[in-house]
Order: structure tokens, then sequence, then C-alpha cells
């Protein structure tokens, strides 16, 4: 949506330079979201075909501090118990991204921004700050590496 492969194929390159360079990673559990449909999609096809397997981590290393959010999330009471159960749902990368940035002290790069306001959907930002992970957009991400196009 953000980044058509047929308008901006730079971005997607620069993306597997990164990675390949140990600036940008991914987690096992964002690769599942991705990449387990019945069709895939060109996002699902440049995961499969152009990065390198290492890019996605694995996130059992990362389990105990799932766990803090997990607890977190069903703990607070600003958040409705549908918001509180699709945040934690299995397949759900977002609890995951979080630990595992905790975990390994790294910053995450996603278009969410914080709302806090919001009760029916716990989005990135708000996890974020309460466990004090830090959180960046993609531009701002491409601005602190010095990268342009």
């Amino acid at each position: 949506m953000y980044y058509p492969f047929d308008v901006v194929p730079s971005f997607w390159a620069k993306l597997v330079e990164l990675s390949k360079a140990g600036h940008i990673l991914s987690i096992d559990k964002v690769k599942k979201e991705i990449c387990d449909v019945s069709t895939p999609d060109a996002l699902a096809l440049w995961c499969l075909n152009e990065v390198d397997k290492s890019f996605f981590q694995d996130t059992s290393s990362c389990i105990d501090i799932y766990s803090e959010i997990a607890i977190w999330t069903q703990a607070n009471q600003h958040f409705t118990q549908r918001a509180k159960d699709d945040f934690l749902a299995t397949d759900l990368a977002d609890p995951w991204l979080i630990a595992y940035a905790k975990k390994h002290d790294y910053v995450i790069v996603t278009h969410e921004i914080s709302q806090s306001e919001r009760r029916n959907r716990i989005k990135i930002p708000e996890p974020c700050m309460h466990f004090n992970v830090r959180y960046i957009s993609p531009i701002q991400m491409f601005r602190e590496l010095k990268v342009t196009f």
C-alpha cells in the first residue's frame, strides 16, 4: 500500500541491501503473517525469494518478555476484551515484535502512531511506550541510517 513494488522498486532493493548489511531484520512471526496464505501476493513472494532467510529471526528466545506483554495486556483496563484477544491472537506478530525488540534492545519500525484514547485496538506504540521500546517510522529509519534514494 505504501510502497508498491511497481512504483518504488528501489525501496525494496534498499531493504534487501540494509538487511544484508545487518542494519535491519524482522521476526519469524512477521514472515508467518505475510507468507502463510493460500495465494502468495507480491509481498509474500518478495519475502520468500528476495530476502535472506536470516532476515527473519526466531522469536523463541523472547517468550519471557512476550509473557510480560501478555500479562500487561490482560491486566490493562483501558482496552476492551476483544482488543486484548485480538492483540494476543496466536498468529499476530505485533506482541512478538515488541518482545523481540525489548529483549535485544532494538527499534521497531512501523507506520502505526499512538492512539492512546483508542480502546478497541492495541496498536504497537502503546505497549512500546509501556515497555520502553523505541519505535520510529520508515522515513525516520532511513534518516537515521542516512539512506537516500
